[in-house]
């Protein structure tokens, strides 16, 4: 789960961290408002949950209030990564002596946090990561003792920063660390932190990624997603407990249970196909989960048949039938739907299914290749030519 900048950039500030002043826009005459206090230039930043936004044309510099009207009007008219951008966000430009990368995130291999930093930071650090791996500097961190200062000075001697900014270092480091931890993030980002004409470390942009599945332990945080930012799609999956995932293959896929559905998607995958999806409606889905699991996949333009794989233990066979009738009762259904079920209740499931148009299937590998042939069709391309 994104925060906007000017989210992620108010929670540095509430851990100590100094951040460029600024304020929200939704219109050309706020941000001329805005920009008219601040004096001289300004930058218009467009806030989406997306990256990118520079290379895009969604952060310009505006010489006075009117230039900024103007900008932000342009702004607020872009997409940036199939985001609408809604607002900007006004600050006044700063004169930059270096510009510096630091980021806390998850090392999935090593199981544990890690301190990311480069001296070359800015919007091109993925290419210095990629051509220049030996600019990067790193320090993985142990949970139970955290974040050390030994560990951050490592880094900045590293990254070649001047020793005389090592303490402010440190302590901007620290407190990345705490907003990490705190805030059951997998990734908060300073790019870039900057030095500034008075020698002063500051951070001008911020990026914040929170742990969806910590969100209950986070209720503030939680106020401050905007559910409303994602595709329509994402959000009825949210507002219905599922676990969704859009991919950008052609087969959707409705399983219950994460395994499960991972699984269904390697199935696929082996026989020559791709999933559109991935989407776990979870144990004890009710009708109405599986009605609007259904729902959700059918709104997808690129699906072109959807592969249904119920494993009947908590959530019952007869169950998902009948959220499937209902679902097929409501939504005009135009492509072909491939049902696999097996486990609690499933001679009643497949009873109650036996009159629908949906095709059964004895077995994930037979349902997997029948939703395969289905799409080929269609008219699809060779992508999905395999042989067993």
């Amino acid at each position: 789960m994104k925060l906007y900048e000017y989210q992620a950039k108010k929670l540095f500030a509430q851990n100590g961290i100094s951040v460029s002043e600024g304020y929200v826009a939704v219109d050309e005459e706020g941000a001329k408002n805005i920009a008219s206090g601040f004096g001289g230039d300004v930058m218009i930043k467009a806030q989406v949950l997306s990256g990118g936004r520079g290379k895009a044309g969604g952060v310009k510099l505006a010489r006075n209030s009117e230039d900024a009207a103007m900008i932000a009007g342009e702004i607020l008219r872009l997409e940036i990564g199939g985001y609408k951008v809604r607002n900007v966000l006004v600050e006044p430009a700063i004169v930059i002596k270096k510009e510096i990368y630091l980021a806390i995130t998850n090392d999935r291999e090593r199981k544990c946090p890690v301190l990311i930093a480069s001296g070359a930071g800015g919007i091109d650090i993925e290419d210095v990561a990629e051509q220049e791996p030996d600019k990067i500097a790193r320090e993985y961190v142990k949970p139970f003792m955290g974040l050390c200062n030994y560990q951050v000075r490592n880094v900045a001697s590293e990254i070649d920063l001047p020793s005389r900014l090592w303490p402010e270092f440190v302590q901007i480091a620290m407190a990345l660390y705490d907003a990490y931890v705190e805030n059951d993030a997998t990734i908060v980002e300073i790019n870039p932190l900057v030095v500034n004409e008075e020698d002063a470390l500051i951070a001008v942009d911020a990026k914040v990624v929170l742990d969806g599945n910590a969100l209950m332990r986070q209720p503030e945080m939680r106020e401050n997603i905007d559910w409303g930012a994602g595709q329509e799609y994402e959000i009825e999956a949210h507002r219905l407990g599922l676990s969704y995932v859009a991919l950008d293959g052609q087969i959707g896929c409705l399983v219950n249970g994460a395994g499960l559905a991972m699984g269904t998607m390697d199935i696929i995958e082996y026989f020559g196909g791709e999933p559109a999806n991935f989407l776990d409606i979870g144990g004890g889905a009710n009708e109405e989960k599986v009605a609007g699991a259904l729902r959700i996949i059918l709104r997808d333009d690129r699906v072109k048949t959807v592969l249904i794989n119920i494993f009947g233990g908590i959530t019952r066979c007869d169950e998902v039938a009948r959220g499937l009738i209902a679902a097929m009762n409501e939504v005009d259904v135009e492509i072909p739907i491939v049902v696999r079920l097996v486990g609690t209740n499933k001679d009643e499931g497949l009873r109650l299914l036996e009159d629908s148009d949906l095709i059964l299937a004895d077995s994930l590998v037979d349902a997997a290749k029948k939703a395969i042939e289905l799409v080929k069709a269609l008219g699809k391309d060779d992508r999905y030519e395999h042989s067993d």
